[in-house]
Formats: C-alpha cells, structure tokens, sequence
C-alpha cells in the first residue's frame, strides 16, 4: 500500500493509494463546492449542476456517457453535500485511463440551454417528492434553524423557487468558479497505475482555467429551540435533534462518533435498548457529523403519534444521564469493536478507501490509512468521551418536530 500525490501547474491535485494485490481500481474527481458556497439566488445549484454533467460533453452525448460507462462495467455514481460534490467510477484496472477519461469529460459539460430547462423540472420534482415523503423535509427546516445565517444552513436540494428562478448562466457562471482545478481533487484507490494517471490528467485536465476559489469559514454561534408542524397525512411523528458537535479537522472527532455510537447506534446503543428494542419507536439514532469550521450530533427519532411526547423527553433523559455521569469502559470496548471493523469492511473495497482518502484530503489536506484511523479509534479514552460532552452538551438542542399531533410539548 503506498500513497503518492501530484499537483499540475494549474493546481489539479492527484492524489492516491495504490494497492498492487486490489483487484478494482476507483477513481473519482472530487470538487470542494456544495450547498455552502451557494447563496439565496442560486440555492440548489450545486446539485442542479450534478445533474448537468450527465447530459452531455463537446464530444459526448448523453448517451454516449452512460455507454460508455457500461461498456466498461462500471459501479459509477455521483452526489453533492453541504460541502462537496463527487464523481465516481469502479472498474477493472485495465479500464483505468478510459474511466478517468469519461469521469474528465463529463466535469467540463456543454451546460446546453435545452438540457437545462428539461432538468430543471426534474429537480423541482425532486424537492416536491422529498418534500411530501417522511420525514417531510425535517433535515432541511431543522438545518435551517439550527443555522441560522449560517453557509451550513442552506438546503442541498434547494427551493422550488430557488431552482425554478435560476436561469443558465447563472450556473454556468456558478461552474466556471467553482470548478476551476485548484477547487477539485482526482483521487484514486485500489491497482492504481499513479504515473499514467498523472500522465493522461496532465493530458487531459492541464488546460482547464485556473480561476481563484475560495470558501468562507464563519464562526457557528450556538442555536436551541423547538418547533413543531403539523403534516395531516403523515401516520407517525418524525422527531429530528441538532446539537453542536467537533468539527471535520477537530482531534476531537473520534470520541465525538464512538459517543454517538454508544449512545445512539442503530443496535445495541442506549436509545435503540430504551426506545427500539422495547417498542416504543420504531426508528431513534444519534450520529456525529462533522464539516469545515463546525460539527453536529443529529439525532432521529420516528413513531407513534401517541408516544411523541414520552419518547423526546426519554430521549433527554439519555442524554442528560450520559453528561452526568460519562460513558463505561465496557461500553467505550463495544463502540470501538463496532467502529473498527466499519472501517476496515469499508477499507476492504478500493471504492471505501476511494472517499476516504478523497474525503480527508479536501478537510484535512492528509492522508489516512486504515491503520491511522484504527490506531486513532484505539487511543480514545473514558475521559476524552467526558471532554467531548463538557464541550458540546448533548442535551443543547435544536428540535423540529414533524406530524399529525396539532400540540405538541418540549421537553
């Protein structure tokens, strides 16, 4: 296993972990632009833009990409975040230059006025259908209140009046900006050939214009409130937390997810015992997430209309008796069990370690093996966990309830 990087003169970073004895090769561009770096007039445009890249090149219809990548085999995909949008590929090493190729292509698309007008609608079914299925957009509207003001606040989807006023050369201006080649990363992962992948980006991608990108970074000031919205048709109440947390680049982190797995996994932690397992919700999770400049525990909660009321306060409770009285050896065990071997199934696989190592290297601008990240897991302790809550109070929350009660309490 060995790690290797490259930067052309246009500022394209390439960057891999190359493993002789993998039988896949993955590789993917990775582009630092996501629902943060948009504004309120172009709200959803990097998810818009997502899209766009499928709909043809110059030299490709659409069509021919999706040819092309099937003619190849390939596990290929693409998605946007808060933070970052990413375009992915899994082949047969043997297919590597013509993968790498196809996934160049489509990050320079024709943006073609027709294709956007077409896509346009799409994506506004999109946010409807996300909209008008549980948890009824809840993700967003507590993203909202929980930021308020805040870049992490804005909608990946964007606003059914956001998408539908955006015109083309907004996003093509959009595109120009932000995917200049100092914004984006070629990673790859698994029987890599770095010195042919250097060679054909430098090929290929060395003529992009350079254009200055940059982010804001903005303090996040502390938000807790409760609000609670009526959904007639829905059969359950969807209940969603927000609480502070560590940051992507905060030592911090690793104590932060085995918190949240003891506390909130989705079997065998303290919520799943008192609230899944019993059968008072069918769903309750708690997760870490952690971003540029902030961090979350989000915590999940849906069931019975009748049990809303209960289950949030027993839901305070846990978190309030976990602030008190910290987290047990025994448990701490369990939770780095559960931890490493997630690691290292998803490291087995050249597409897992693919967004680890893409994924590090636009927070952190390092690199991480399976070990790294193991031995990190390993050497969190009891009173680091006890820190971590001291720091970032579970219990100081931003609560959205959605569902059929018309009154509803906080606990």
């Amino acid at each position: 296993m060995e790690f290797r990087k490259h930067e052309l003169a246009n500022g394209l970073s390439i960057v891999a972990e190359c493993n002789p004895d993998a039988h896949t090769t993955a590789t993917g561009f990775f582009v630092n632009t996501g629902a943060r770096d948009e504004t309120d007039e172009v709200a959803g445009v990097s998810h818009f833009l997502e899209h766009m890249m499928f709909k043809g090149t110059p030299t490709r219809s659409a069509d021919d990409v999706n040819r092309e990548f099937d003619e190849m085999g390939a596990d290929y995909n693409a998605f946007t975040s808060e933070e970052n949008t990413v375009y992915y590929a899994t082949v047969l090493p043997e297919n590597q230059d013509r993968a790498v190729g196809l996934l160049a292509d489509i990050v320079r698309p024709s943006l073609r006025e027709d294709d956007f007008n077409t896509e346009k609608q799409v994506i506004i079914e999109e946010i409807r259908m996300y909209a008008d299925q549980p948890p009824f957009g809840a993700d967003d509207k507590i993203r909202a209140r929980h930021f308020a003001g805040h870049p992490l606040g804005r909608s990946v989807l964007g606003t059914v009046d956001s998408v539908g006023g955006l015109a083309v050369d907004q996003m093509r201006d959009y595109f120009r900006r932000r995917y200049s080649p100092g914004n984006m990363t070629l990673v790859a992962a698994g029987r890599v050939d770095f010195d042919r992948l250097v060679g054909l980006a430098e090929r290929i991608c060395g003529g992009w214009e350079t254009v200055a990108t940059d982010r804001a970074v903005p303090a996040h000031a502390s938000h807790a409130g409760f609000e609670a919205l009526v959904k007639d048709s829905s059969a359950q109440e969807y209940i969603m937390q927000l609480a502070n947390g560590p940051s992507a680049t905060d030592p911090e982190r690793f104590a932060a997810k085995l918190l949240a797995v003891i506390v909130g996994d989705d079997s065998g932690s303290r919520m799943f015992w008192e609230l899944v397992d019993s059968g008072l919700a069918e769903s309750a999770s708690l997760a870490h997430h952690g971003y540029q400049g902030a961090g979350l525990f989000m915590s999940y909660l849906s069931c019975d209309p009748e049990n809303a009321e209960d289950n949030l306060r027993r839901v305070e409770e846990i978190f309030c008796r976990v602030e008190r009285e910290g987290v047990t050896p025994a448990e701490l065990a369990t939770a780095k069990s559960k931890t490493s071997s997630r690691v290292v199934l998803s490291g087995e696989r050249p597409r897992g370690r693919l967004f680890n190592v893409g994924l590090n290297w636009l927070n952190r601008r390092e690199y991480r093996s399976v070990k790294d990240d193991l031995d990190a897991i390993d050497g969190v302790t009891v009173e680091q966990i006890a820190g971590v809550l001291r720091r970032w109070p579970l219990s100081q929350t931003t609560t959205v309830a959605i569902g059929p009660l018309a009154t509803m309490k906080a606990p």
